[in-house]
């Protein structure tokens, strides 16, 4: 008998294996579905976004926690995903209760000066006075990626606060393993480039040397014009454009159309942004976007070229040229804070509908 059952036992064993592999590989897989319907770039699902079956999954892991940290431990997140001949496009949400836009902004003081608010933890990052954002890492080839995902990029500082044996403050750093590897890092930033309907385009490769770039292996994809800068004048005193207030509908970034010269009518307690924005140009602003929040959750829809142009496209732009491929990714959230975030330690996949 005891002969018997263990000639039986081990095709269950792998049927049951089976099983349990394909069922991991749905609960991680999203679908991107055919669609011949216009997608209009909003921050809202139209009925064409029925289709699009979500994945779902929490993010609750954090890279580091700074000393009185008030941010999010953990959301709940989804994200779909369409495409055509042309686009591929995606609809993210997750809740996040506050609508995080005051970044480093300027408030006008008692004594009439003007003081750009910071709170900066230990590692001189900051989680008080900063923006929402979201990031989605797309691997090109760097190998390892389909088996820890996003995780073999990011570095923590060890105890003694050394990465790749460089000393220095930051809690981390991002590179890949090897030369030659690279990732594709989409970045959403709610401030500076909520109004100007993009993502950061970004990429990450194997540089570890702060003096060749102060960033390490994060980078931007190549611009032709555009982007973000701080408002600050050459002595760092005061704004150096704007005359309007700020607020959390239009005036949380000085945009194109409000870019003049500063000119100081406001009181004590009144704010101005202190972030100056233009849309980017070239590679870098290859990602539309719209970024609504309502109700205690954030919803972002976005689209970029199945397959893009451009310099260095090929070690900074994942291609999705082939619709029988599946791709790698990862995805974080960052809540109201510069480089902390929310992440999951799941390997995510994407594959296309045929």
């Amino acid at each position: 008998m005891s002969t018997h059952l263990g000639g039986t036992a081990k095709p269950l064993v792998v049927a049951i294996g089976l099983l349990t592999t394909l069922s991991s590989f749905a609960a991680n897989t999203l679908i991107s579905y055919k669609t011949d319907q216009p997608i209009e770039l909003d921050g809202v699902a139209e009925s064409t976004w029925l289709k699009a079956a979500p994945l779902t999954l929490v993010l609750d892991n954090l890279p580091y926690e700074p000393v009185d940290y008030k941010g999010m431990r953990e959301t709940n997140y989804s994200i779909q995903s369409l495409y055509d001949d042309d686009f591929v496009y995606f609809f993210v949400q997750w809740d996040d209760p506050t609508k995080s836009l005051a970044r480093y902004p300027w408030e006008k003081q008692q004594d009439n000066t003007w003081k750009r608010l910071m709170n900066p933890d230990k590692t001189g990052h900051e989680n008080t006075y900063y923006e929402d954002k979201a990031s989605i890492y797309w691997n090109i080839n760097a190998r390892g990626f389909d088996k820890k995902g996003c995780d073999i990029a990011c570095h923590m500082a060890d105890a003694g606060g050394v990465v790749a044996d460089v000393q220095q403050k930051s809690a981390g750093r991002k590179f890949t393993p090897r030369q030659g590897e690279t990732i594709d890092m989409w970045h959403w930033k709610a401030v500076r480039t909520g109004l100007t309907g993009q993502f950061d385009d970004q990429y990450v490769d194997s540089t570890i040397d702060p003096v060749v770039n102060k960033n390490w292996g994060r980078k931007s994809d190549h611009k032709t014009g555009g982007g973000y800068t701080d408002n600050i004048t050459d002595d760092q005193l005061a704004p150096a454009m704007g005359t309007r207030m700020w607020n959390e509908t239009d005036s949380y970034a000085v945009v194109p159309e409000d870019q003049v010269l500063f000119y100081d009518t406001f009181k004590p307690g009144h704010r101005l942004a202190s972030i100056i924005v233009n849309p980017f140009t070239g590679s870098r602003g290859d990602i539309s976007a719209s970024g609504v929040w309502k109700d205690g959750k954030w919803m972002l829809e976005f689209k970029r070229k199945r397959v893009t142009t451009g310099e260095m496209v090929n070690e900074q732009d994942v291609q999705f040229s082939d619709l029988s491929k599946t791709y790698h990714f990862g995805v974080s959230v960052f809540d109201n804070s510069q480089i902390n975030h929310l992440f999951s330690h799941r390997v995510l996949k994407m594959k296309f509908e045929q």
